[in-house]
């Protein structure tokens, strides 16, 4: 099963078989102090430096979140919807649980893109889903509703059910735009959450072999070397069905393990995105600046470098 998302140029498809999908997650005010004060005044150059970093780093979709508090979300949405989509080719994931503002971004995008997200709540089905339907978009549900986030990976499955059977039955969305997230957990509190998330998505892979999606970064959230908990849990994750993540793009360690996994999963045919990447690596070390030496080739003082830098 495959989920095509487009931006006005570009198409990204996701699924099993397919490398895996990196969405970038940073472009979200969520505990970035002075990010959430420039986005009150309105000012969104951060976000250029935000789109930058992620397409050099490897992201293929960018989640675009503006819910800074006392901002006007829905212009802000529509102002860096228009922003990023001048300034790359990247699909979007428009991520807000305020419906106006997912109205508003969605009129702006040009493309197909992937709405983050849907509960199993009968409410929020109700108001989401028709967007979705409308603008032609791809959404992500997650598996709880009004009374719980449930621990058990079966009823995790039993509410993904309901979701996927609500979009497709009522609304008429494809199952392919119907990306499930099996709930990342920390695990900082729970160490036995991470091996319910991964039984969750070989669950879902069995009953409905839809696309999957989670939030990479909660499962360390709260514990320490959290990049080294990431890059193990990636390859896990992506062998239990996993087909893509909102993760930190800007970290080579985390890409890196999700290209490592797509190689030993047979997603790079004869390795040759891993061969080109490690060449493309070597070339931009080689063409780097050498660090500043002095007499006799000895490394330069700390201070003579920060001069030569200002």
């Amino acid at each position: 099963m495959e989920t095509v998302l487009r931006s006005a140029s570009k198409e990204v498809v996701i699924g099993d078989g397919r490398p895996f999908c990196v969405i970038g997650e940073r472009i979200n005010p969520t505990g970035r102090r002075l990010f959430q004060e420039q986005l009150r005044r309105g000012d969104l150059s951060r976000v250029g430096i935000d789109v930058a970093q992620q397409v050099a780093g490897g992201a293929m979709v960018l989640d675009v979140n503006m819910g800074a508090p006392l901002a006007d979300e829905a212009e802000l949405m529509v102002a860096a919807v228009k922003l990023i989509q001048s300034l790359t080719d990247l699909p979007l994931c428009l991520d807000s649980s305020i419906i106006e503002v997912l109205d508003a971004g969605l009129a702006a995008y040009q493309g197909k893109a992937l709405v983050n997200s849907v509960t199993a709540e009968d409410e929020r089905l109700e108001a989401i889903l028709p967007l979705v339907a409308r603008y032609g978009a791809a959404v992500i549900g997650l598996p709880n509703d009004e009374e719980e986030i449930p621990e058990d990976p079966a009823r995790r499955l039993e509410l993904a059910g309901k979701i996927i059977e609500t979009a497709t039955g009522k609304y008429g969305i494809p199952i392919e735009d119907v990306l499930i997230d099996p709930l990342a957990m920390p695990i900082g509190a729970d160490t036995s959450v991470a091996v319910r998330t991964l039984e969750t998505l070989e669950l879902l892979r069995e009953r409905y072999g839809v696309n999957t999606t989670l939030g990479a970064s909660n499962v360390s959230f709260g514990m320490p070397d959290r990049v080294a908990i990431g890059a193990a849990f990636l390859p896990m994750a992506s062998a239990a069905g996993l087909t893509s993540a909102i993760m930190d793009a800007r970290s080579p360690e985390l890409v890196r393990a999700a290209r490592a996994a797509d190689l030993l999963l047979n997603r790079d045919e004869w390795g040759a995105a891993w061969i080109a990447a490690h060449r493309a690596a070597a070339r931009a070390a080689q063409a780097a600046p050498a660090a500043p030496t002095g007499p006799a080739g000895t490394a330069a003082p700390a201070g003579a470098a920060a001069s030569a830098a200002t």
